[in-house]
């Protein structure tokens, strides 16, 4: 399985990623809790659901800590998604190999800042569904792009719990990720964004 495969996959229901932006006033005021809810959150964990265009689908917990870290731990234990803080690492356990890649050239780059630049790189997008929050973010460095879904909810940081993304890369595969039992602001060690090397196959 390669980073591509893996990395693209979509984790938000078809119905919730659209393409045409929001009115300038929702998009100002939802810009705003997104920045709160960004600043607000420095740890989170949850379950995964990674699903990929062939509706071939992996489960898994994540661990996040800003900025710069988040682990994806796939429930086979041969697949690992770690970033240290500067880059991102994809190991695969069941063939020995490790690619790497900048964080910052990568769409969770935007995700694991603790205040990031969204200026000019992301922008609210419409939802068919008005509890939920639909934001697209982009870096014209970055090697992809990366659409998160919030759900509108008063007792979430900056009122706005996220819900899940999807990851679409420099050749258009999509990855979509659906995240549930998310907690925030939990105990993270440091231990969690650190991995042992693949042992190659002979």
């Amino acid at each position: 399985m390669t980073f591509g495969s893996s990395f693209a996959r979509a984790l938000v229901p078809a119905a919730i990623v659209a393409t045409a932006a929001a009115p300038a006033a929702a998009q100002t005021s939802d810009m705003a809790r997104l920045r709160q809810h960004i600043t607000s959150v420095q740890t989170m964990t949850a379950n995964f659901v990674q699903t990929d265009a062939r509706s071939r689908s992996a489960a898994g917990t994540l661990q996040l800590k800003r900025p710069g870290k988040v682990r994806f731990q796939y429930g086979s234990g041969d697949l690992l998604l770690v970033a240290d803080g500067s880059r991102l690492h994809f190991i695969d356990y069941q063939v020995g190999q490790k690619s790497s890649f900048p964080l910052s050239r990568t769409p969770l780059g935007v995700l694991l800042s603790n205040s990031p630049n969204l200026n000019g790189r992301a922008q609210i997008v419409k939802s068919s569904d008005p509890r939920v929050v639909t934001v697209r973010a982009r870096d014209p460095a970055q090697y992809g792009s990366v659409v998160l879904a919030f759900i509108r909810s008063p007792s979430a940081p900056g009122g706005l719990q996220l819900h899940g993304w999807t990851a679409i890369d420099a050749q258009n595969k999509r990855t979509t990720v659906r995240l549930s039992n998310v907690r925030y602001n939990v105990a993270v060690p440091e231990t969690a964004f650190r991995f042992t090397e693949p042992k190659k196959r002979r």
